[in-house]
């Protein structure tokens, strides 16, 4: 396994981060692992040099990181793990026990120790935009964590870029501690992120740290598994014929390369300027060996065109549009939150 920095920063992240959202309860969400199924494949990952684990509250509401905070913390020491969480989303009916208002945040990151078992966090990001709290006020809360010791890096994830920059920038001028990462949706069915958020980061040392690289499942080359059977998100995000086409570009050449459709579309993620870290979600350690295996693979010139000639604009997928997906109208049948984590 390859290490690098994330970001500007001196901390070393695998080149691969393990996301967690199918671990935890399938009472959730019938797509996700339980303990006993989830802690084979989270040890494997260990096993195969992976120190970056990305989890949200948020994930099975809470299961997620006690599942994965257990698991990892039986097989390996605290000190030679990268552990990320998020917060944003709503954790119940309590009308403060979602968004990034000071309140929430301080008792979410408490919450978010406890169930993982740890005294710190070593990246704490942002689920998202929180339109209706002062970025100042959410920036603060977020600097006071860091000098408090609860977290030692904090990050954001699914925006638009002028909000993130609106961010970034505000911190700078107050001297509090600065994003030094973003997840972003990215991969070869959906490259917005491109136009301005990636080359903002990439200008900044700010680390790029994609999510979803296979779209949710459409350029696995086996999109029909119960996930995407059960929650849409490919259908909700990747349901136009463009992403279809790219879809089909994908298993040819994997086709002819005699490789998988996922190593293919996971390899032109990781090979993408400014790309730190791609996130990765399996079910089994066979499915973890083969997207470390992409690592290895070397797409041809040829190859690349062939899946970005197919690209045509879409909307960007955030918090604020989640009633549209790119290039044709949304099905109204995935929530906000489900959309975006």
């Amino acid at each position: 396994m390859k290490y690098v920095n994330l970001g500007r920063t001196g901390l070393k992240v695998s080149q691969l981060c393990l996301g967690t959202m199918g671990f935890g309860t399938p009472s959730w969400r019938p797509w996700v692992l339980d303990e006993a199924a989830s802690a084979p494949v989270i040890k494997h990952a260990l096993d195969r040099g992976i120190n970056f684990f990305d989890m949200a509250d948020f994930y099975s509401l809470g299961v997620g990181e006690e599942v994965v905070g257990r698991t990892l913390l039986k097989a390996e020491k605290r000190e030679k793990l990268v552990l990320a969480s998020k917060c944003l989303y709503a954790m119940s009916d309590d009308p403060n026990d979602q968004g990034l208002s000071r309140k929430h945040i301080m008792d979410s990151v408490d919450a978010s120790l406890k169930r993982i078992g740890t005294d710190y966090l070593d990246l704490y990001m942002v689920h998202g935009f929180d339109p209706h709290t002062p970025i100042e006020e959410t920036l603060e809360a977020l600097n006071d964590l860091v000098r408090m010791g609860k977290v030692r890096y904090i990050g954001a994830s699914t925006m638009y870029a002028w909000q993130f920059v609106k961010m970034v920038y505000t911190s700078r001028l107050r001297g509090w501690s600065e994003f030094v990462s973003m997840q972003c949706q990215l991969n070869a069915a959906y490259r917005e992120e491109e136009r301005e958020m990636i080359p903002f980061c990439r200008d900044q040392g700010i680390a790029v740290t994609p999510f979803s690289p296979l779209a949710r499942g459409l350029l696995s080359g086996a999109p029909q598994s119960l996930r995407n059977t059960t929650d849409h998100f490919t259908a909700d995000q990747y349901g136009d014929q463009t992403s279809f086409d790219i879809a089909s570009a994908v298993a040819r050449i994997a086709e002819a390369r005699g490789v998988t459709s996922s190593q293919v579309a996971l390899n032109w993620v990781t090979q993408r300027p400014g790309v730190t870290s791609t996130l990765v979600g399996v079910e089994t350690a066979a499915q973890l060996d083969e997207q470390i295996a992409a690592l290895d693979l070397q797409l041809t010139s040829a190859e690349k065109h062939e899946l970005d000639r197919l690209y045509t604009p879409s909307d960007v997928i955030n918090d604020h549009n989640t009633g549209r997906i790119p290039r044709m109208a949304r099905p109204a049948s995935a929530t906000q939150e489900e959309v975006n984590a």
